[in-house]
């Protein structure tokens, strides 16, 4: 699977867009059924990694914050998105509906969902998303939700880290949290991505960072974490031997517009802290 950027996605929340978009209804008293290139883009983007924020939007397309939140706000009346915010204090989080779905033509990825628990990490998730396209312009980013797609469509596995073997005998697979996937044809092969906002068990940990040194479908694997998780995260791949698969990144390190970095702040803090 290779992908410029932002190929198929799809998205739903719950009846929060739909009860407004009749309150609010378009000039015409009807949603628009059609989208434009870009805001077909914007829902694929969205639908890819599951939930996003007008931060990270803004990031991605290189635009001021009050345009990505006029963007969305459009999106949102004709219904095409909806709008959470599990978490006081943090940003606001956007998925993609069923509508949202069927103008972008991204058939195929499962709705997204936000709780409180998932909030913090889908925030994180979303603008790295954003950060490393900045960072490598000639590669595409994949969400995992894409990411399932490709595997149910395909009948194929995409990079995931075999951990052994449960009870049933089935295999405990990892998935990755992105895909940083080469432009070149044909493509080397891609770049896991994981973010880390909290810390595993040690034991957890080091079964993960040795499961993905033992990949033979990715290049090596990037993990994004804050300082104090970086430290527990660099004595895993120690233990794991994984230093040559393995590399870690400071979350603080990426780069984030000025404008937007209170917001991206935010992002990074776990929701249990």
């Amino acid at each position: 699977m290779k992908r410029q950027a932002n190929t198929t996605a799809a998205g739903r929340c719950g009846g929060t867009a739909a009860a407004e978009s009749r309150q609010k209804p378009t000039s015409t008293g009807l949603r628009r059924r059609t989208a434009t290139p870009e805001q077909s883009e914007i829902l694929r983007w969205i639908g890819s990694l599951g939930a996003v924020s007008a931060e990270a939007l803004a990031h991605h397309l290189g635009i001021s914050l009050t345009s990505a939140r006029a963007r969305l706000a459009v999106a949102r009346r004709n219904g095409w998105i909806g709008r959470a915010r599990p978490l006081a204090g943090r940003p606001a989080l956007y998925t993609v509906t069923a509508a949202g779905l069927r103008v972008a033509a991204a058939d195929g990825i499962e709705p997204g969902c936000v709780s409180a628990a998932s909030a913090a990490h889908l925030l994180a998730c979303a603008h790295v998303a954003a950060a490393l396209e900045r960072c490598y312009p000639d590669h595409g980013i994949v969400g995992e939700r894409e990411l399932r797609q490709h595997e149910r469509e395909h009948a194929h596995r995409c990079a995931r880290a075999e951990l052994g073997l449960d009870a049933r005998g089935e295999p405990q697979l990892h998935r990755c949290d992105l895909m940083l996937w080469p432009n070149a044809h044909p493509a080397p092969q891609p770049v896991a991505v994981e973010v880390e906002l909290t810390i595993k068990a040690p034991a957890r940990l080091t079964a993960i960072c040795r499961a993905w040194a033992r990949c033979r479908e990715i290049s090596g694997v990037l993990y994004l974490a804050p300082p104090s998780v970086a430290r527990a995260l660099q004595r895993a791949v120690d233990r794991a031997q994984a230093q040559e698969r393995i590399v870690i990144v400071g979350l603080e390190t990426l780069p984030w517009p000025r404008e937007l970095e209170d917001g991206l702040a935010e992002s990074f803090v776990p929701s249990d802290l």
